[in-house]
């Protein structure tokens, strides 16, 4: 049973005062500091609030993701030698890089309606200003600072994590033994602001990029370069609504600015233990064999390993 002085954890979350965006920018010991010491409080008050608004707030599952990938996905975790049936769905754009439809599109208004309700909670969210702090981004996993806590969008983050993009990028990019931690963030370009990203790889081993804007919601400007190291090739790509790209966190890649509407991310990665991913070339990870969808790995990982749980503990590392 809970305390009283537990019991107003959401308004007493709303009453503080986060900490400006210069001191954040200055990466100021303060800013880490309100975090750290408000983390318990931040987590019962999304505690709080998903109770107070149970009657009218979304309870995210797997059931917004797109039918045929979930479909294939659970059959992949009843009978791992199907897993080919969930690299069918994937298209490759350049080797190591590859693109499906994620949400249903029938769907995804009632998770972007959910998200708003995070933002309109007014509890405070830190921005992910590690990619120059994207003003209407937040973090999403717990071993970050201010993430978004709430349980039942926790629980949902974890199964797209657990269930969904580990055994992808173990089968699709052959990350297997570099993906026991997690990470995640959300993100926002605007023309006025945050508009852009210049050309960089990820500090991950593979990343899991999924545009959530409506198929209403158009924009223009915003590609996605992807350099293919090997050939010196440039692919150039377009998010569409409810896609996902999935890449290896090695992969060279920039956002060109956005002229007009607005794009909306979420972004999560997989490493090792102590942030390690694999090193050197291709030759570090597997691929999909493309003439017979047969998954060809380094280390001859089965379908059955790719399609396991993670039993390592989580460390408590954020990239930033």
């Amino acid at each position: 049973m809970k305390t009283m002085e537990h019991t107003n954890a959401l308004a007493e979350a709303r009453a503080l005062e986060v900490p400006s965006r210069e001191l954040s920018l200055r990466r100021d010991p303060s800013v880490s500091k309100f975090w750290n010491d408000n983390r318990e409080l931040l987590e019962e008050a999304w505690a709080e609030w998903e109770i107070e608004n149970k009657d009218d707030l979304l309870v995210p599952d797997e059931t917004l993701l797109d039918p045929r990938l979930r479909q294939a996905v659970n059959e992949a975790w009843e009978n791992p030698e199907k897993e080919n049936a969930v690299a069918d769905l994937w298209e490759e754009i350049i080797p190591g890089v590859y693109s499906a439809q994620f949400f249903d599109l029938d769907r995804l208004a009632e998770f972007r309606k959910y998200l708003e309700a995070t933002v309109n909670s007014e509890i405070p969210r830190r921005a992910p200003y590690g990619i120059q702090l994207n003003r209407y981004g937040v973090m999403l996993d717990p071993r970050s600072e201010g993430h978004l806590a709430a349980p039942n969008f926790q629980a949902f983050y974890n199964d797209i994590m657990d269930r969904y993009m580990r055994p992808i990028a173990r089968l699709l990019l052959g990350t297997y033994g570099y993906d026991n931690q997690t990470f995640g963030f959300s993100i926002q370009y605007n023309p006025d602001k945050d508009k852009d990203l210049h050309a960089h790889t990820d500090a991950s081993a593979a990343t899991l990029n999924i545009n959530i804007n409506l198929p209403d919601e158009e924009f223009t400007g915003s590609q996605v370069d992807f350099h293919d190291k090997y050939t010196r090739r440039v692919v150039q790509t377009t998010f569409e609504p409810g896609k996902a790209i999935i890449h290896r966190g090695n992969v060279p890649h920039a956002t060109h600015p956005i002229t007009s509407g607005q794009r909306n991310n979420l972004v999560v990665w997989l490493y090792g233990d102590r942030m390690q991913i694999p090193r050197g070339g291709a030759s570090s990870y597997g691929s999909i064999d493309s003439s017979t969808s047969k998954v060809v790995t380094v280390d001859n990982i089965t379908a059955r390993e790719r399609w396991s749980l993670s039993d390592g503990p989580k460390d408590t590392v954020a990239p930033f």
